[in-house]
Protein backbone atom coordinates (compact mmCIF):
# COMPACT_ATOMS: atom_id res chain seq x y z
CA UNK A 1 0.00 0.00 0.00
CA UNK A 2 1.19 3.39 -0.75
CA UNK A 3 0.34 6.23 1.47
CA UNK A 4 0.85 9.70 0.37
CA UNK A 5 0.85 12.85 2.52
CA UNK A 6 1.07 15.72 0.50
CA UNK A 7 0.81 16.28 -3.10
CA UNK A 8 3.10 19.01 -4.85
CA UNK A 9 2.97 20.25 -8.68
CA UNK A 10 5.81 22.81 -9.04
CA UNK A 11 5.62 25.18 -12.45
CA UNK A 12 9.19 24.43 -13.21
CA UNK A 13 12.08 21.65 -13.03
CA UNK A 14 13.92 23.71 -10.19
CA UNK A 15 10.71 24.20 -7.84
CA UNK A 16 10.42 20.88 -7.97
CA UNK A 17 14.35 20.05 -7.18
CA UNK A 18 14.51 22.65 -4.14
CA UNK A 19 11.38 20.73 -2.89
CA UNK A 20 12.92 17.11 -3.73
CA UNK A 21 16.06 17.91 -1.46
CA UNK A 22 14.53 20.25 1.48
CA UNK A 23 11.75 18.00 2.40
CA UNK A 24 12.37 14.63 4.15
CA UNK A 25 10.75 11.93 2.60
CA UNK A 26 9.98 13.96 -0.79
CA UNK A 27 9.29 11.64 -4.15
CA UNK A 28 9.08 12.41 -7.85
CA UNK A 29 6.73 10.19 -8.24
CA UNK A 30 7.00 9.87 -12.26
CA UNK A 31 2.85 9.24 -13.49
CA UNK A 32 3.12 7.22 -10.95
CA UNK A 33 2.21 4.56 -13.12
CA UNK A 34 4.55 2.19 -11.16
CA UNK A 35 4.20 3.27 -8.29
CA UNK A 36 2.36 0.91 -6.53
CA UNK A 37 5.13 -1.84 -7.37
CA UNK A 38 6.30 -1.56 -3.59
CA UNK A 39 4.46 -0.23 -0.01
CA UNK A 40 5.82 2.95 1.75
CA UNK A 41 5.34 6.44 2.79
CA UNK A 42 5.74 9.62 0.78
CA UNK A 43 5.72 12.59 2.84
CA UNK A 44 5.44 14.74 -0.33
CA UNK A 45 4.35 13.28 -3.84
CA UNK A 46 6.06 15.83 -6.54
CA UNK A 47 4.46 15.34 -9.95
CA UNK A 48 6.13 17.09 -13.05
CA UNK A 49 3.30 17.56 -15.24
CA UNK A 50 3.27 21.31 -14.73
CA UNK A 51 7.12 21.75 -15.05
CA UNK A 52 7.80 22.08 -18.63
CA UNK A 53 9.29 19.03 -19.56
CA UNK A 54 6.53 17.25 -22.22
CA UNK A 55 7.76 17.76 -25.31
CA UNK A 56 9.93 15.97 -28.35
CA UNK A 57 11.98 17.46 -30.45
CA UNK A 58 14.81 17.38 -33.04
CA UNK A 59 18.06 19.33 -32.68
CA UNK A 60 20.47 18.60 -34.91
CA UNK A 61 21.11 15.41 -34.74
CA UNK A 62 19.89 14.54 -31.44
CA UNK A 63 15.79 13.73 -30.49
CA UNK A 64 15.64 15.58 -26.98
CA UNK A 65 12.29 13.38 -25.17
CA UNK A 66 11.66 15.50 -22.06
CA UNK A 67 11.19 13.59 -19.00
CA UNK A 68 7.28 14.15 -18.35
CA UNK A 69 6.84 12.89 -21.53
CA UNK A 70 4.16 10.53 -21.50
CA UNK A 71 5.66 7.40 -23.38
CA UNK A 72 1.53 7.39 -25.49
CA UNK A 73 3.09 11.36 -26.82
CA UNK A 74 6.43 9.84 -27.84
CA UNK A 75 4.55 6.83 -29.16
CA UNK A 76 2.44 9.77 -31.82
CA UNK A 77 5.36 12.15 -32.34
CA UNK A 78 6.47 11.94 -36.08
CA UNK A 79 10.03 12.14 -35.40
CA UNK A 80 9.61 9.08 -33.33
CA UNK A 81 7.95 7.50 -36.38
CA UNK A 82 10.53 8.49 -38.82
CA UNK A 83 13.87 7.60 -36.24
CA UNK A 84 15.61 4.57 -36.97
CA UNK A 85 13.12 3.41 -40.20
CA UNK A 86 9.93 3.25 -37.73
CA UNK A 87 12.02 0.52 -35.38
CA UNK A 88 11.85 2.71 -32.06
CA UNK A 89 8.38 3.60 -32.58
CA UNK A 90 7.39 -0.05 -33.06
CA UNK A 91 9.34 -0.45 -29.82
CA UNK A 92 7.00 1.94 -27.89
CA UNK A 93 3.83 0.01 -29.32
CA UNK A 94 5.23 -3.04 -27.57
CA UNK A 95 5.31 -1.77 -24.42
CA UNK A 96 2.63 -2.74 -22.46
CA UNK A 97 -1.49 -1.06 -23.10
CA UNK A 98 -2.19 1.71 -24.61
CA UNK A 99 -3.52 3.20 -20.91
CA UNK A 100 -0.70 2.59 -19.48
CA UNK A 101 1.33 4.04 -21.69
CA UNK A 102 -0.84 7.45 -21.62
CA UNK A 103 0.44 7.59 -18.00
CA UNK A 104 3.99 6.28 -17.97
CA UNK A 105 6.37 9.21 -18.63
CA UNK A 106 10.02 8.60 -19.94
CA UNK A 107 11.69 9.39 -16.33
CA UNK A 108 9.23 7.71 -14.43
CA UNK A 109 10.25 4.31 -16.52
CA UNK A 110 14.23 5.33 -16.76
CA UNK A 111 14.70 6.73 -13.57
CA UNK A 112 14.08 3.66 -11.17
CA UNK A 113 15.91 1.67 -13.40
CA UNK A 114 13.43 -0.65 -13.99
CA UNK A 115 14.78 -4.09 -14.31
CA UNK A 116 11.65 -5.31 -16.51
CA UNK A 117 11.69 -2.45 -19.09
CA UNK A 118 12.01 -2.95 -22.32
CA UNK A 119 12.58 0.57 -23.20
CA UNK A 120 15.65 1.12 -20.77
CA UNK A 121 17.42 -2.37 -23.30
CA UNK A 122 16.62 -0.65 -26.45
CA UNK A 123 17.93 2.78 -25.51
CA UNK A 124 21.24 1.38 -24.25
CA UNK A 125 21.60 0.01 -27.59
CA UNK A 126 20.85 3.35 -29.26
CA UNK A 127 23.58 6.36 -28.14
CA UNK A 128 21.12 7.77 -25.44
CA UNK A 129 22.25 10.10 -22.77
CA UNK A 130 19.98 11.44 -19.58
CA UNK A 131 20.43 14.47 -18.34
CA UNK A 132 19.75 15.67 -14.76
CA UNK A 133 19.32 18.92 -13.27
CA UNK A 134 21.94 18.55 -10.35
CA UNK A 135 24.22 15.62 -11.99
CA UNK A 136 24.03 16.95 -15.77
CA UNK A 137 24.41 14.93 -18.75
CA UNK A 138 26.06 11.29 -18.65
CA UNK A 139 25.66 8.44 -21.12
CA UNK A 140 22.91 6.13 -20.38
CA UNK A 141 25.04 3.35 -19.07
CA UNK A 142 27.04 5.42 -16.79
CA UNK A 143 23.20 7.01 -15.05
CA UNK A 144 22.22 2.95 -14.66
CA UNK A 145 25.26 2.43 -12.71
CA UNK A 146 25.55 5.65 -10.44
CA UNK A 147 23.72 5.52 -7.59
CA UNK A 148 21.48 9.04 -7.66
CA UNK A 149 18.46 9.26 -5.60
CA UNK A 150 17.73 12.71 -5.30
CA UNK A 151 18.19 14.55 -8.81
CA UNK A 152 15.19 15.23 -11.88
CA UNK A 153 15.58 13.52 -14.84
CA UNK A 154 15.00 16.44 -17.05
CA UNK A 155 15.27 14.87 -20.54
CA UNK A 156 17.01 12.18 -22.39
CA UNK A 157 18.91 12.62 -25.92
CA UNK A 158 19.39 9.72 -28.29
CA UNK A 159 21.59 10.37 -30.85
CA UNK A 160 19.46 9.95 -34.42
CA UNK A 161 22.81 8.13 -36.47
CA UNK A 162 22.40 5.82 -39.38
CA UNK A 163 21.97 2.70 -37.20
CA UNK A 164 20.10 -0.36 -37.54
CA UNK A 165 18.10 -1.27 -35.29
CA UNK A 166 16.34 -4.55 -33.30
CA UNK A 167 14.71 -5.65 -30.18
CA UNK A 168 13.51 -9.10 -29.17
CA UNK A 169 12.06 -10.52 -26.27
CA UNK A 170 9.69 -13.44 -24.66
CA UNK A 171 7.02 -12.70 -22.66
CA UNK A 172 3.91 -14.68 -21.58
CA UNK A 173 1.42 -12.70 -23.51
CA UNK A 174 1.33 -8.94 -25.32
CA UNK A 175 0.50 -7.03 -21.98
CA UNK A 176 2.64 -9.45 -20.01
CA UNK A 177 6.70 -8.16 -18.66
CA UNK A 178 9.19 -9.48 -20.65
CA UNK A 179 10.86 -12.11 -18.99
CA UNK A 180 14.09 -11.69 -21.03
CA UNK A 181 14.88 -8.40 -23.42
CA UNK A 182 17.46 -7.88 -25.82
CA UNK A 183 18.30 -4.98 -28.19
CA UNK A 184 21.15 -5.00 -31.02
CA UNK A 185 22.18 -1.71 -32.96
CA UNK A 186 24.51 -1.34 -35.93
CA UNK A 187 26.31 1.21 -38.26
CA UNK A 188 28.01 1.08 -41.34
CA UNK A 189 31.29 1.79 -39.60
CA UNK A 190 30.49 -1.99 -37.64
CA UNK A 191 29.91 -0.77 -34.21
CA UNK A 192 27.36 -2.81 -32.45
CA UNK A 193 25.81 -2.06 -29.32
CA UNK A 194 24.32 -5.03 -27.73
CA UNK A 195 21.97 -4.70 -24.67
CA UNK A 196 20.10 -7.50 -22.52
CA UNK A 197 17.55 -6.32 -20.12
CA UNK A 198 14.59 -8.16 -17.87
CA UNK A 199 17.72 -10.84 -16.66
CA UNK A 200 15.86 -9.85 -13.72
CA UNK A 201 18.09 -7.10 -13.63
CA UNK A 202 18.36 -4.01 -15.08
CA UNK A 203 19.81 -4.07 -18.62
CA UNK A 204 23.39 -3.66 -19.13
CA UNK A 205 26.05 -3.46 -22.54
CA UNK A 206 27.65 -6.45 -23.83
CA UNK A 207 30.49 -5.15 -24.24
CA UNK A 208 32.49 -8.25 -24.51
CA UNK A 209 30.67 -9.34 -27.62
CA UNK A 210 30.40 -5.39 -28.78
CA UNK A 211 34.54 -5.71 -29.18
CA UNK A 212 34.64 -9.37 -30.89
CA UNK A 213 32.00 -8.28 -33.44
CA UNK A 214 34.69 -5.21 -34.36
CA UNK A 215 37.00 -7.83 -36.05
CA UNK A 216 34.89 -10.97 -36.00
CA UNK A 217 31.38 -11.32 -37.81
CA UNK A 218 30.55 -14.98 -36.60
CA UNK A 219 26.89 -13.92 -35.49
CA UNK A 220 26.81 -17.61 -32.96
CA UNK A 221 29.95 -17.50 -31.26
CA UNK A 222 29.14 -13.11 -30.41
CA UNK A 223 25.16 -14.44 -29.36
CA UNK A 224 27.28 -16.51 -27.27
CA UNK A 225 29.57 -14.59 -25.76
CA UNK A 226 27.10 -11.73 -24.79
CA UNK A 227 24.70 -14.47 -23.19
CA UNK A 228 27.71 -15.72 -20.89
CA UNK A 229 29.04 -12.11 -19.81
CA UNK A 230 25.78 -11.82 -17.22
CA UNK A 231 24.72 -13.45 -14.45
CA UNK A 232 20.66 -14.45 -14.35
CA UNK A 233 18.34 -14.53 -11.79
CA UNK A 234 14.67 -16.70 -11.10
CA UNK A 235 11.40 -14.68 -10.38
CA UNK A 236 7.75 -15.52 -10.74
CA UNK A 237 7.98 -14.55 -14.49
CA UNK A 238 10.69 -17.97 -15.24
CA UNK A 239 13.76 -19.43 -14.35
CA UNK A 240 17.34 -18.58 -14.12
CA UNK A 241 18.37 -21.88 -16.75
CA UNK A 242 15.49 -20.64 -19.03
CA UNK A 243 16.93 -16.97 -19.50
CA UNK A 244 20.04 -18.56 -19.58
CA UNK A 245 18.87 -20.29 -22.25
CA UNK A 246 16.88 -17.84 -24.73
CA UNK A 247 19.55 -15.52 -24.04
CA UNK A 248 21.48 -16.31 -26.91
CA UNK A 249 18.87 -17.10 -29.39
CA UNK A 250 17.05 -13.49 -28.76
CA UNK A 251 20.87 -12.01 -29.49
CA UNK A 252 21.19 -13.92 -32.52
CA UNK A 253 17.93 -12.84 -33.79
CA UNK A 254 18.94 -9.26 -33.44
CA UNK A 255 22.29 -9.66 -35.12
CA UNK A 256 20.62 -11.72 -37.81
CA UNK A 257 17.93 -8.39 -38.33
CA UNK A 258 20.93 -5.68 -38.16
CA UNK A 259 22.94 -7.15 -40.63
CA UNK A 260 20.59 -8.12 -43.62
Amino acid sequence: MIEIKEYFRPKSVEEAYDKLISTEGAEIIGSGAFIRLSSRKINLAIDLQDAGINYVKKEGNEIKIGGATPLGDVERNEIIKKAFDGKLLEVFQLIWSVQLRNTATIGGTIFPKLGFSDLITVLLALNTDVVLYENGRMPLEVFLEEKIRKDVLTEIIIKDEDRKLSFQNMRNSFYDFSMLNAAVSYDKKDDFRIAIGARPGVAKLAKKAMNYLKENKNIEEASKIAAEEFEYGSNIKCSKEYREAIAPILVKRGLEEVLK
